[in-house]
């Protein structure tokens, strides 16, 4: 019996046209209406500043703010107050981040490309960064080290923090904890669109930042896309996703886990399985709906389910990975039988995990792995934030006497076929006579 539950069944060949258009293109659209009203706060706090965003707390947060900027004392005692065991978790899941973050640190190049022409490359640390974390019905402490914890590594000069203030005027106490594990420099009680202008222009209390991260609601996405005139963002994100590519080997209850680990983050989530083979196919589209009439966040598990819910059956596992690489999902879940090997066939998602053991849910938090990730098949040419994010390169050439010497003719003969002469005279200057 099919499971009332998914959208798409069925064989991935015999898919229909619009159905696949629908699972593969997951940008939603542009909606004009968000992106006016992003546009016109984006502009009320390059005109106001500190005003229009303390105006904007009590018009979208229902807050007084009696200050922009939460005291670093506040945060260390959000710290002090956790539950014991969950401060531990959360120091192990910023250890580990930080391990694996170090590892990727990059380093100086040069190249020596003719005698006496040397190019190099040196990555810098980013001056000042903002990372956003959501609040209200979305607060996420782990997004939190996700985005400080590699800037620190990187050795970014400031790293700030930015999250909508609750009734009482500050972040949860759960971003306030993880911003002080670690080691923000600043955090501010600012939410939205009105705190990614902030930190993209900067006001009379918040500083202009090089780049801002970190996930967040429709309007958060929308006012990140209108400042990359004047800030480097990260990746543009929107719903959670997973796909799953599995054989008869994976245990379908696992596979159901993880569509509905992913299915209750957001309605419009989109959870998809390709299995290999009718019966296995089957076998999981049961544990979904199982799964899914149990789930505590039901609502929005069966809304994301039923809208973009998928459990696709192949013939082999050959005839998945084109549409692996054509859906480039934001989590891509490998439980078959030799996934290492697999591995290399797996093309375009922001993250992968290897082996049914392997949950999503351990990258999301403690694997050290970063969860800020491009989604909305983005993952084609966008990657997951890494501490790379946090550098600019400077490139550099060094040319000595005897160099200039062989350089000019050629380079005087490619400047004046471009009609660069002052360019062609610059270098036959250094000709020896």
């Amino acid at each position: 019996m099919n499971a009332p539950t998914l959208k798409y069944r069925g064989r991935l060949k015999e898919l229909a046209p619009e159905a696949r258009r629908r699972l593969l293109d997951r940008t939603g659209g542009s909606d004009a209406q968000v992106a006016q009203r992003t546009a016109d706060i984006l502009s009320r706090v390059r005109r106001d500043g500190d005003k229009a965003l303390r105006d904007m707390a009590r018009e979208f947060d229902r807050a007084e703010l009696k200050s922009l900027e939460v005291p670093r004392s506040v945060c260390e005692a959000a710290l002090a107050s956790l539950e014991p065991k969950l401060r531990d978790a959360l120091a192990r899941a910023a250890r580990n981040i930080t391990q694996a973050h170090a590892a990727q640190k990059p380093q100086a190049t040069e190249v020596e490309t003719e005698p006496g022409i040397i190019v190099g490359r040196r990555p810098d640390p980013l001056g000042r960064v903002g990372v956003y974390a959501p609040g209200g019905r979305a607060v996420y402490p782990s997004s939190v080290l996700m985005g400080v914890v590699p800037a620190k590594v990187a050795g970014v000069g400031e790293v700030i923090v930015c999250s909508p203030p609750g009734p009482d005027g500050r972040p949860s106490a759960g971003v306030l904890a993880a911003a002080a594990l670690a080691g923000a420099d600043r955090v501010f009680a600012l939410g939205g669109a009105g705190a990614v202008a902030a930190m993209a222009y900067g006001t009379e209390s918040v500083p202009r930042v090089d780049r801002i991260v970190g996930p967040g609601n429709a309007y958060v996405a929308a006012a990140k896309l209108q400042v990359v005139d004047a800030v480097a963002i990260d990746a543009p994100a929107g719903p959670s996703e997973i796909l799953v590519v599995a054989d008869s080997s994976a245990d379908p209850e696992a596979v159901a886990r993880e569509m509905l680990a992913q299915a209750e983050h957001d309605p419009d989530a989109c959870c998809v399985t390709v299995a290999v083979g009718d019966v296995f196919a089957e076998a999981v589209a049961a544990a979904v709906g199982r799964a899914a009439a149990r789930a505590k966040r039901q609502e929005i598990v069966t809304r994301a389910l039923s809208d973009r819910g998928a459990v696709l059956s192949v013939d082999s596992l050959e005839e998945a990975w084109p549409f692996v690489a054509d859906f480039a999902p934001e989590h891509l879940l490998i439980a078959t039988t030799s996934p290492l090997a697999d591995l290399p066939k797996a093309r375009n998602a922001g993250t992968v995990f290897v082996g049914q053991f392997a949950s999503v849910a351990y990258g999301d938090y403690m694997t050290g792995a970063n969860h800020v990730l491009p989604t909305a098949g983005l993952a084609r040419a966008y990657s997951g934030l890494s501490v790379l994010d946090f550098y600019r390169w400077t490139t550099y050439q060094r040319v000595t006497r005897d160099a200039a010497a062989r350089l000019a003719d050629d380079v005087g003969l490619l400047a004046d076929s471009e009609g660069l002469f002052a360019h062609a005279d610059a270098a036959r200057g250094w000709r020896k006579s």
